[in-house]
């Protein structure tokens, strides 16, 4: 139904339940509006529409739908010598730029791997004239959408665009209907009806214990007439988990799940293709386009998400005409979600039957043999194991599970050179202060011992001991004791002489001793006996430069005091005797006292009451002038008023006083009862 649409270079949208033909539907068509030099030789086209840029491109979801496509497409354009290269992650980029650098006629690749060739300019998609998006609704997915939309940025506006897939909804028809002209919708329907799986799978669904079921796989496992079998799960822990599980229970198992290499998941699709490996437990990476023949049980071994994984994953077998069988098993938990997936898809278990791994209907329905353990018998373990399929190095780009996998790992630490450094010279600093400041303290000693000692011996050993001690007095002392041996012993009695040096008179005995001795024994001995001589000795230097600092640290500090000088107050009890030299006043006659009265009023007003109690009735026209005196300057009026005589004409400058300090009349009014 697809091919004379396709050929003819409308837009499709092509839906068909999964194992129907869907890759050579797409496939076949671009191997035929592909030009090649057999078109030219044929006169189908000329020379000039030749060219060795991409002229089709196919994006698929996954890396292993990706090669499996790539496969196909070879096998059906190898009699018109179609070249079509494979670009997804995972592997290194060399390869992958230097065969399109050969040219290239049909890509095959994934979204990220395609961006970064097209980024880097290495990828050119401006001659591409059909584009085919593999599981469209997978592609068109949030995920997808935005690397899918750059994608097609790249490419020319006028081209044909295919979308194949088993589940098309319908808002990825209506958003497909976006990148598309006039497109043309076949849906292939089967002959037994409208069900959404395919007739020839049988389905099982039990609901099982999360605890029992890695026991129920087991013995589901050894069904009778079981080919090949896939276990999907649902996370990535899970597989792995699984597959070493089975693996410990004598089953051939592999994994393919996010988390491995991309050589380790091929070589895990490799073994099970080639039946090395007839149990592959996998995520959803595999669960959509993956075609392996022989494949008679598929197993989820947890709920799916949806009802459209549900389909991808029953849909790896039953393919092509074949029979199947596929298992389900629901946990207690994820019971709501089944029956989501059970009504949508319209099937008849809508409660499922409680189930274990000695259930009687278990082993009837499945065709189990009564009394099969959860262990295969070593009679039937005849598969060579995945160990037997070789682990190619793909050259990956630092990808989760490492490059090239667990055996290149393994291989990559072999051929790692040894090391040249021995642990010793990583202890050196374990004494906590640093290496270079110990060499350079201990060199005569490590010389000295370094001379004496055999050739065999390595030098590093004199430093662990120094290490070890740590204190820097005790360096000095093997210092002395090794100066001895070196220099003449006899001149060096004489020093015990003198009666200030006691020191060397203790070590010398030793440093005598030491050469007949071994060579740890002395320094042991040294070490023991130096450290009162070598303590006192010590000070003696270093007193030396700190004493003179001390007086010096002294005179800067002296400035201290001298913030406490007398304060600005002093000056003004300096002034107060001046004042008082003017009390020789107090001879005045009976008129002046009665001025000095009569100016009272001139004052404040308290001034005023207290000296009118005091003094005698004043006359109107004195009063007359104490109101007028404060006009004048009040330091001339004083002066001037001391300096003139004591007369009845100068009554009115005596008047004048009021100007003067209020202490000096004060003094004055008091000194008037007396006069």
């Amino acid at each position: 139904m697809t091919l004379p649409v396709a050929l003819s270079g409308t837009d499709v949208i092509g839906q068909a339940k999964t194992g129907t033909g869907k890759t050579l539907g797409f496939g076949l068509p671009l191997l035929e509006r592909v030009v090649v030099p057999a078109d030219v030789e044929a006169g189908r086209a000329t020379p000039d529409q030749l060219t060795d840029a991409p002229q089709a491109l196919v994006v698929v979801p996954t890396r292993e739908l990706c090669t499996q496509v790539t496969n196909d497409l070879l096998t059906a354009g190898k009699v018109r010598n179609v070249r079509v290269l494979a670009i997804y992650g995972g592997r290194a980029y060399e390869p992958q730029v230097e065969a399109l650098n050969k040219g290239v006629d049909v890509i095959v690749g994934t979204p990220g791997r395609l961006l970064d060739l097209a980024g880097q300019r290495k990828l050119d998609l401006s001659r591409v004239r059909a584009l085919v998006l593999d599981e469209a609704d997978e592609m068109l997915d949030l995920g997808f959408l935005p690397d899918v939309e750059k994608i097609m940025a790249y490419l020319p506006a006028k081209r044909q665009t295919m979308l194949f897939s088993a589940t098309m909804p319908g808002a990825v028809i209506g958003l497909a209907r976006r990148y598309m002209t006039q497109p043309t919708h076949i849906r292939a329907v089967s002959e037994d009806g409208e069900g959404a799986t395919v007739a020839n799978i049988t389905q099982h669904v039990f609901r099982a214990h999360n605890m029992d079921k890695p026991e129920l796989v087991s013995r589901i496992l050894q069904a009778e007439g079981r080919g090949l079998a896939m276990i999907f799960c649902r996370t990535k822990r899970t597989a792995a988990d699984i597959a070493e599980q089975l693996e410990r229970r004598g089953f051939a198992s592999g994994a393919v799940h996010g988390d491995l290499g991309q050589g380790a998941r091929e070589q895990a699709l490799r073994a099970f293709r080639n039946g090395k490996v007839d149990v592959l437990v996998c995520t959803d990476v595999a669960a959509r386009g993956i075609d392996v023949e022989g494949v008679t049980h598929v197993i989820n071994y947890q709920t799916p998400e949806d009802e459209k994984t549900f389909l991808h994953r029953v849909g790896r077998t039953g393919r092509a005409g074949n029979k199947g069988t596929a298992v389900t098993l629901v946990d207690w938990d994820d019971i709501p979600r089944w029956q989501l997936i059970n009504k949508a898809l319209e099937l008849d278990f809508h409660e499922p039957v409680e189930t274990y791994s000695t259930s009687p209907h278990l082993f009837e329905q499945l065709n189990i043999p009564a009394g099969t353990k959860g262990i295969l018998p070593r009679a039937e373990r005849t598969r060579a194991g995945l160990k037997a399929e070789e682990l190619e190095d793909l050259g990956e780009t630092g990808g989760r599970g490492g490059r090239g996998g667990r055996a290149a790992q393994a291989a990559a630490t072999e051929e790692r050179p040894a090391r040249t450094r021995t642990p010793r010279q990583r202890r050196r600093t374990r004494g906590g202060s640093e290496v270079a400041a110990e060499q350079a303290a201990v060199s005569p000693v490590a010389e000295a011992e370094a001379s004496q000692a055999p050739a065999g011996d390595e030098p590093r050993r004199p430093r662990r001991r120094r290490t070890r001690v740590g204190a820097v007095p005790v360096q000095s002392a093997p210092a002395v004791a090794a100066e001895a041996p070196v220099a003449p012993v006899a001149p060096v009695t004489p020093v015990v002489e003198a009666p200030a040096v006691a020191a060397p008179a203790a070590v010398t005995p030793v440093a005598e001793e030491a050469p007949a001795k071994p060579r740890r024994a002395r320094v042991r001995k040294a070490v023991q006996s130096a450290p009162e001589p070598d303590f006192q000795m010590a000070p003696l230097v270093e007193p030396a430069p700190l004493r003179p600092r001390r007086p010096r640290r002294i005179v800067e500090t002296a400035p201290e005091p001298d913030f406490q000088m007398a304060p600005p107050v002093e000056p003004v009890r300096a002034r107060r005797p001046r004042k008082a030299a003017a009390a020789p006043v107090t001879p005045v006659a009976e008129a002046p006292a009665v001025a000095v009265a009569e100016e009272a009023p001139a004052k404040p007003k308290r001034t005023r009451t207290r000296k009118a109690a005091e003094a005698a009735p004043v006359a109107a026209e004195a009063v007359a002038v104490a109101e007028e005196a404060p006009a004048k300057p009040k330091r001339t009026r004083t002066r001037k008023a001391a300096a003139a005589p004591v007369t009845a004409e100068t009554v009115p400058v005596a008047e004048e006083a009021p100007a003067k300090p209020k202490r000096t009349r004060t003094r004055k009014a008091a000194a008037a009862p007396e006069a």
